[in-house]
């Protein structure tokens, strides 16, 4: 008991934390302590050791020395199992549900009670309508987690935490897939959870919602705690220059310019799946040169097919595409390396599926669809100083680390991945770039570099096609934007006139202005309406 006036333990402190991978020291001497009841911050570039830390914390990894206390005991934790029992949950940034079970039945699993599986449900069923009405997190429990919507599932990985009897729960970039509506209410959330004395920890690279939401905030660079501030005491910029260790410019700079002629056209494309399920549903748009189109929506509303469609990697089920003088349709297709020929770059959304092969050297992923090029080439044979040459140049010009040709792509950091394959389009002087979540998983130094790229190549002529779930990220870069809801273009609003709320409705079709935004196809009464 804590005599009467004094404040109660820490939930969390950790001392003297170090956890090393071969020669890496991802962990060093971390001395970090959360304070119960309240909602601490991690915030760190790539590589930081953010996610090494929590995964010490959760039981995924075993720290090779140092000292975990929870609620002022010391505990040992080599399994989650352990933290669990330490009243330690974790939301994961990829949901670890069965979708094709219930919210009830994903709950429950793993925590029966008793042999008679009916006792359980029903315990179940009532413990979980008791957190619902406590929390404010409402989800069907007979729902199939597989048809819920993104924020009802991550409700419900919460609600499984909480069933545990988690009294500190661990949240990894928990809004990368919500709208901001959903944000919102994830926030209401937590701070119902902070006001039952719920501890809350929150990873995530979004400044903004770590001075929105926290209480305390820590960072890491370089496997170190660097700083630990009251939120209320610190800025975006600070917590900024502490990650990456230097000033950052604040926002992109964007000179004011008109769009040129048109250099791409989509005409009602479509897209039908194996299934025969309609993934990409009517789309029409124009991109025209010296300007960024921004493509928001939640992911999986039609954007990857789009992209797929536009670079040539898959055929379009009706519709067509004119790109110059080139008219594609599905009897007449333009394959990627087409595609690539008629000046078209693009940088995927999933980098290691299609954007590069982790088992190559950095320097062959940098010529990763373009080997075929004569700079390339002797005779039959790839010319290996050439393609190491160029790799260097790409290194040195878009701040690769480490700049070493002969590394393993595998090795780069996400940033860094990242920045080879953009610097590997851009450099092919593309008059239309397609980029996919320019900065998933990007840290925010990378981000920075990013941005400007894209920013610079707009304004030598390069029509860019965004596609991100970040909404500042649409708002900060594009010209117009155009959003996606269930494969099809919901509406489209020059960047002026839209803000995040505005964008967040479209996002989940619930828009009530239809001067804003109008269905199937993009037209938009004075906002930059496709003729």
């Amino acid at each position: 008991m804590t005599p009467e006036g004094d404040s109660p333990p820490a939930a969390i402190e950790l001392r003297a934390i170090n956890k090393s991978f071969g020669p890496v020291r991802a962990n060093r001497d971390i001395a970090m302590t959360v304070e119960s009841g309240t909602i601490h911050g991690i915030v760190g570039e790539n590589g930081a050791g953010k996610s090494t830390l929590m995964s010490i914390l959760y039981g995924f990894y075993t720290a090779d020395s140092g000292e975990i206390r929870v609620a002022g005991r010391p505990v040992d934790i080599t399994s989650s199992n352990d933290a669990i029992a330490a009243g330690i949950g974790m939301v994961h940034q990829h949901f670890m549900l069965v979708e094709s079970f219930s919210v009830l039945e994903n709950v429950m699993m793993g925590a029966e009670s008793g042999s008679l599986l009916a006792g359980s449900i029903a315990k179940a069923r009532a413990e979980l309508a008791r957190l619902e009405s406590e929390y404010g997190l409402y989800v069907d429990p007979d729902a199939i987690v597989g048809e819920l919507p993104v924020g009802e599932m991550q409700r419900a990985e919460i609600l499984k935490a909480l069933y545990r009897n988690a009294r500190i729960l661990i949240l990894d970039e928990p809004t990368g897939v919500l709208t901001p509506q959903e944000t919102t209410q994830l926030f209401r959330i937590l701070a119902a959870l902070k006001e039952r004395g719920v501890t809350v920890i929150l990873i995530t690279h979004k400044l903004g919602e770590v001075m929105a939401i926290t209480d305390h905030v820590s960072v890491m660079r370089h496997g170190e705690i660097v700083a630990d501030r009251v939120t209320g005491e610190t800025s975006k910029e600070e917590l900024a220059e502490l990650m990456v260790g230097r000033k950052l410019r604040v926002g992109v700079e964007r000179r004011a310019q008109s769009p040129g002629h048109s250099v791409l056209v989509a005409e009602h494309l479509s897209v039908r799946d194996r299934f025969g399920v309609t993934r990409l549903d009517d789309v029409s748009f124009e991109l025209r040169a010296g300007e960024i189109v921004g493509i928001a929506g939640v992911s999986g509303n039609g954007q990857s097919e789009l992209l797929e469609v536009l670079s040539g990697i898959r055929p379009m089920s009706s519709g067509r595409m004119l790109l110059g003088d080139r008219e594609i349709t599905g009897a007449a297709p333009c394959d990627a390396a087409g595609m690539r020929r008629l000046g078209l770059a693009h940088v995927p959304e999933d980098r290691h599926r299609l954007g590069m092969v982790t088992a190559f050297r950095a320097e062959e992923s940098a010529i990763l669809g373009y080997q075929d090029d004569a700079a390339f080439n002797r005779g039959p044979f790839l010319d290996g100083r050439a393609v190491t040459r160029h790799c260097q140049d790409l290194m040195a010009r878009f701040d690769v680390r480490p700049p070493i040709p002969e590394i393993g792509s595998s090795n780069l950091s996400g940033g860094n991945q990242q920045k080879l394959i953009l610097a590997r389009e851009i450099d092919r002087d593309p008059k239309i770039l397609l980029v996919g979540q320019p900065t998933r998983g990007v840290d925010i130094g990378a981000i920075e570099f990013i941005h400007q790229q894209l920013v610079e190549l707009r304004d030598k002529g390069c029509a860019v096609l965004l596609v991100s779930v970040e909404l500042e990220e649409i708002l900060a870069l594009s010209d117009r934007i155009l959003v996606m809801f269930e494969g099809r273009v919901v509406g489209e609003v020059e960047v002026a006139e839209a803000d995040e709320r505005l964008l967040g409705l479209m996002m989940a079709n619930a828009h009530q202005d239809s001067s804003a935004a109008t269905a199937s196809g993009g037209k938009t009464e004075g906002r930059g309406a496709v003729p």
